[in-house]
């Protein structure tokens, strides 16, 4: 093509001339011209530029390598001959008809595989997208390149937009309009492709998707790509998080990494839903060996193959076992050498423990105090226990179990250990949490069981709960207790109502929503903050630093006996008492029996004079 507009040029400005000279096809002048313009555009990169997806940065790369190339050739041929054969018009008009003669070519070409796509798209579905930005032009790219996708129209609320193209593709409305545009155009998908949309305006455009009965998805967020929950170019469903209402907590990485970074750490509980995150973010962001304590063998299984996959580098080491047998502790501790160790291992459903008062405290308070009383005596840097917000000023046995555990922190963290307590309320899609239970209730027909129409809980997913943890661990100060700022509580029966409209089904009509009463041990709103707790903020704009309450260590660990004595003969009523006496805040809620199994649920004693 360089021959073909050298040459061309050359013949075009002579041919008007009334003497032209005879050009040679070929000559030193030609050969040095396609030497210095070939070295341009290898050094430019046009010889890896693929013909099918030519765009705008191809043809700036070749408009730059032609001028940079006349400019070249210039010096070029005044070192060779003062440039005396050569017209200035060829060197003008040079650059300017190369661009044109190399852009079109590629343009020519991948024009002709669109249109052979197009003609695969006879058949292929029909997608209106929803939002007319930089998310849905680069929608529409990919899904032209897919071929089972055709575009037929943009809807935006920007009124600028209204009668516009891109990409060929009109702007046909504003988004509300998409019922009526949709009839019209027999669209078969909607794409929302908007995706820095808060939680409100989400749900609005979800509301309307609702009413025009077609599918529709969303382009993943770009925090769900980088974090690899979602993949670049992926349609996902909308998810339940995408409509909680709050934005999600923007973690400190850099103090995160400085403090985590080449570390060994250990995980209790690993293979559950927040100790396997737990696992993945600790990997993710530096940590350089894991250790692994799960007493479930297929969840450890599960966990360590995952990071094993997802994160050859590091070094992983699986514990089969259970956390509050002493002997596994130390044997973890002293193989791996921890320099931080994170506490997720627990029972957290609360009725199921308002029946199992024995399995409770086992797990969730000597446990406990097995695995914190292991990590000062072996001078591990940092224990972090994960707690619940329902230790605050507890009315059931997790709430009360939990805040004993808090209790152990404190009365053990006379040491060089930085003990750290981390409160956060439900979590998304954990095991056990509501947000499953609704999914598989859905997916059977219903009916969706809630509780109470007025009950809310605060929310919170489970990478951000992870990444809570971290940050509060990163920041941390000797014997703190972090709880996080949630924003406003969810009313659960609207959270109901919204995962049925996601299934594409319609509440009572569809699937109908039956109120059950509270559950044994269940209030109808949790609290975050305890009253003596004189909390203060921290580094970090969403985490808030409570005060310790004071405890005695020497009662704490007398009655840690009592409990492991009274544990081991399995004498609930001695355990009842024993957790009245050591949480005075415990005020659990009436007893009663519970209806599906027919258990009791404990029936705690009045509480004891003596002081605590």
């Amino acid at each position: 093509m360089v021959w073909l507009v050298w040459n061309g040029l050359h013949w075009m400005r002579y041919a008007v001339a009334p003497s032209a000279p005879v050009l040679p096809l070929w000559s030193v002048q030609t050969s040095l011209v396609l030497a210095v313009q070939a070295l341009v555009f290898w050094k430019v990169g046009l010889y890896r530029g693929l013909w099918r997806f030519a765009s705008v940065p191809d043809l700036w790369n070749i408009l730059k390598a032609s001028v940079v190339g006349v400019l070249g050739v210039m010096l070029g041929l005044f070192l060779y001959d003062r440039m005396d054969s050569v017209p200035r018009a060829v060197l003008v008009l040079y650059p300017i008809v190369l661009a044109a003669m190399l852009g079109a070519p590629r343009l020519i070409y991948r024009a002709w595989k669109d249109a052979q796509s197009e003609g695969r798209r006879a058949s292929s579905t029909r997608v209106l997208v929803l939002g007319a930005g930089q998310a849905g032009e680069a929608l529409v790219r990919d899904l032209r390149r897919f071929g089972t996708y055709q575009p037929v129209g943009f809807l935006d609320d920007a009124p600028r937009l209204r009668g516009s193209k891109m990409h060929g593709i009109p702007v046909l409305g504003r988004i509300e309009e998409l019922p009526e545009i949709a009839r019209e155009t027999a669209a078969q998908l909607v794409v929302i492709a908007v995706p820095s949309a808060d939680a409100t305006s989400l749900q609005n455009i979800v509301g309307i998707c609702e009413r025009s009965g077609i599918p529709f998805r969303m382009v993943p967020r770009l925090q769900d790509v980088l974090e690899g929950r979602s993949l670049p170019g992926e349609l996902k469903e909308v998810a339940i998080e995408d409509l909680l209402g709050r934005k999600p907590v923007l973690p400190d990485w850099k103090a995160i990494r400085a403090w985590l970074g080449g570390r060994s750490v250990l995980v209790t509980g690993a293979g559950g839903s927040i100790g396997a995150e737990l696992c993945r973010q600790c990997a993710r962001h530096g940590a350089r060996h894991i250790t692994l304590v799960e007493m479930d063998e297929l969840a450890l299984m599960t966990a360590e193959s995952t990071l094993r996959r997802d994160f050859p580098e590091i070094e992983i080491t699986p514990i089969l076992g259970d956390c509050g047998d002493r002997s596994v502790i130390d044997y973890a501790i002293g193989r791996t050498s921890p320099e931080a160790v994170f506490h997720a291992a627990a029972y957290k459903h609360v009725p199921m423990l308002e029946t199992q008062l024995r399995e409770a405290v086992r797990n969730n308070v000597l446990a406990t105090y097995t695995v914190a009383r292991a990590c000062r005596e072996a001078s591990v840097g940092t224990f972090v226990l994960i707690s619940t917000d329902k230790a605050v000023d507890p009315v059931n046995v997790l709430g009360a179990t939990k805040r004993m555990a808090e209790i152990i922190c404190q009365a053990l963290a006379d040491c060089p250990t930085r003990f750290v307590t981390v409160r956060f309320g439900n979590v998304l899609d954990s095991a056990g949490s509501v947000v499953p239970l609704f999914r598989e209730q859905i997916r059977a027909g219903g009916p969706v069981t809630v509780t109470d129409p007025d009950v809310t809980r605060y929310f919170m997913t489970i990478p951000e709960a992870c990444q809570l943890i971290l940050q509060a661990s990163a920041i941390g100060t000797h014997e703190a207790v972090y709880t996080l700022d949630m924003g406003e509580p969810v009313l659960i029966r609207l959270l109901a109502e919204q995962m049925i409209r996601l299934a594409g089904k319609q509440p009572g009509r569809d699937v109908a929503i039956v109120f059950t009463g509270l559950r044994p041990g269940e209030k109808l709103h949790e609290t975050l903050f305890h009253a003596d707790e004189r909390y203060r903020p921290t580094q970090h704009p969403k985490i808030l630093q409570a005060e310790p309450r004071k405890v005695v260590s020497t009662q704490v660990v007398e009655q840690l006996g009592h409990f492991a004595d009274a544990c081991a003969r399995y004498d609930i009523d001695v355990l009842a008492r024993l957790l009245r006496d050591a949480v005075p805040e415990f005020e659990p809620l009436n007893t009663r029996t519970n209806l599906g199994t027919g258990a009791t649920v404990v029936a705690f004693p009045a509480r004891q004079s003596r002081k605590i």
